[in-house]
């Protein structure tokens, strides 16, 4: 089947078979390896991308699915002028380790703000509840997420 979208802001249109998986096909035809393969079950959020601005786990998502929508991964994340930001409170609270679950945190990040959902630090670790991380302990992630959000950690 053919499938046209947008991603990270440039269209594309491939040639897909029918039940291939949106982590796939986003890292084997297009190279973008931000998003990572882990539980295969939607837990753990390493695979996150933003599809019309909503977080999806890559992982259980269909390409056909997508066709006719935005994709943002990760590195188009890295290509849009706010990234500088999060890229400074990452490093100024060393919020990161190994970065396995880097990509899907900063993409979940970039949708709570988008959306207003930030508040408090309660609602950072509600919000990212769905990314595990297993170096750092959340604190660093939380006090950097607070950063962007102009609250408290």
């Amino acid at each position: 089947m053919i499938v046209e979208l947008r991603l990270n802001g440039r269209p594309v249109r491939d040639e897909i078979a029918p039940e291939r998986l949106l982590l796939d096909y986003l890292r084997d035809r297009h190279g973008l390896t931000g998003a990572k393969r882990s539980c295969d079950v939607q837990v753990c959020g390493t695979c996150t991308v933003l599809v019309d601005g909503l977080p999806v786990s890559s992982c259980c998502t269909l390409v056909a699915d997508v066709d006719g929508l935005e994709v943002l991964t990760v590195e188009g994340l890295a290509e849009l002028p706010e990234f500088e930001r999060f890229e400074r409170a990452v490093v100024d609270h060393a919020a990161l380790q190994c970065g396995f679950c880097t990509g899907g945190m900063l993409l979940t990040t970039k949708f709570l703000l988008d959306e207003g959902r930030i508040a408090n630090a309660e609602e950072i670790r509600r919000g990212l509840s769905g990314n595990l991380c297993r170096c750092t302990g959340y604190h660093a992630i939380v006090e950097a997420v607070a950063e962007l959000a102009g609250v408290e950690p």
